[in-house]
């Protein structure tokens, strides 16, 4: 029997000087303490975009639009209970200062040290892509 697919996006916020947000796992949840970059699960007719805006609101308090996420790649991972599938869009623009609002611990990270932080498996697929873009 074939595992149920999850559809998550996710994005690189990418700042002036080329760092990019990562986001740990609180405790509380699954694979808490590991890194990732910022999204969440689309809801019933979301668009991956429509997903992001609204997550990175509710996650970490920033206000972006969709003509501001740029699609860059996809990962594409099994888990035990699921299948995830996770587009990683880029963004260079929003509006706010990204803070902590579900007791995460958030990060700007150069990518040439972004393997020194350990991400959650998917996440680990699209560091090179996003190494080879910045």
């Amino acid at each position: 029997m074939s595992a149920p697919l999850l559809l998550v996006a996710a994005v690189a916020l990418v700042d002036a000087d080329d760092r990019v947000l990562l986001a740990r796992r609180p405790e509380g949840k699954s694979m808490a303490g590991l890194w990732e970059f910022p999204g969440g699960k689309l809801q019933d007719g979301e668009t991956p975009e429509a997903a992001l805006i609204r997550e990175l609101n509710e996650e970490i308090g920033i206000d972006t639009h969709e003509s501001c996420l740029a699609p860059i790649g996809f990962a594409s991972h099994g888990y035990d209970d699921f299948h995830l599938l996770m587009p990683l869009f880029v963004c260079r623009v929003w509006e706010g200062m990204p803070t902590p609002k579900e007791g995460q611990e958030l990060a700007w990270v150069r990518p040439s040290q972004m393997r020194d932080y350990p991400m959650l498996p998917a996440d680990v697929h699209l560091v090179a892509q996003l190494q080879d873009l910045l």
